[in-house]
């Protein structure tokens, strides 16, 4: 499986241009094992949505990378049952034929995983009312303050999190280049030079409820 045209992201970039904080996470971290997750939960963060490919796991691979083992456990006791959602741009997206790849993570792991046609970043609203069902709660009664975005990419999860405001975490080394998509590795290079330029000038992501990253 492979990921195909991201229309949802193409959209993003006039907005991203006129507002560069967007693609400005409120914390970066290695990995998820450096994610502070009691600090999530003192500050608010009730709900975590992690990236799939490069952040939970190898590209394409419906597995946890191994190492990550611990982290994750730790994740899951301090955020348990409904708190947690897979947002991924290959597993259950139209790209996910029978949407095999999204049944597997969830088998693997224990945690739903969204079925959306809308990719990242366009799918905010998607994830709002995933959590809710999941909570058994009504449709986009969820606090997006309250809600945490993980992943590897600028331009698909931390916009996701800017423009819903929700929290942006940043993970800054990935899982494996090998079987990646091309065009996503040669944007993510891209985005690890424009952040640091982006930093350099001062640009700041929009302020966060929590007061993380101010």
């Amino acid at each position: 499986m492979v990921q195909w045209f991201n229309s949802a992201g193409v959209r993003s970039v006039w907005q991203v241009v006129r507002q560069p904080g967007l693609l400005m996470p409120h914390m970066a971290v290695a990995d998820i094992r450096s994610i502070p997750y009691e600090d999530l939960r003192a500050r608010g963060i009730r709900y975590l949505v992690f990236d799939k490919d490069n952040c939970l796991t190898a590209p394409y691979a419906e597995y946890l990378h191994p190492p990550f083992a611990d982290a994750w456990r730790r994740c899951r006791t301090l955020f348990p049952g409904a708190h947690v959602l897979i947002v991924s741009n290959s597993a259950g997206t139209a790209d996910d034929r029978d949407r095999w790849a999204a049944s597997q993570m969830e088998a693997a792991l224990g945690v739903p995983v969204l079925r959306h046609r809308r990719k990242k970043p366009g799918c905010g609203d998607d994830v709002l009312a995933a959590l809710g069902a999941m909570e058994d709660v009504a449709p986009h009664s969820i606090d997006p303050r309250h809600v945490a975005v993980v992943g590897d990419r600028l331009a698909t999860d931390v916009v996701l999190a800017n423009t819903n405001a929700m929290l942006a975490i940043w993970t800054t080394d990935i899982v494996s280049a090998a079987g990646d998509n091309a065009v996503a590795s040669v944007a993510r290079t891209i985005e690890h030079r424009l952040y640091g330029m982006l930093k350099r000038r001062g640009v700041r992501p929009p302020p966060h409820a929590s007061g993380i990253g101010q």
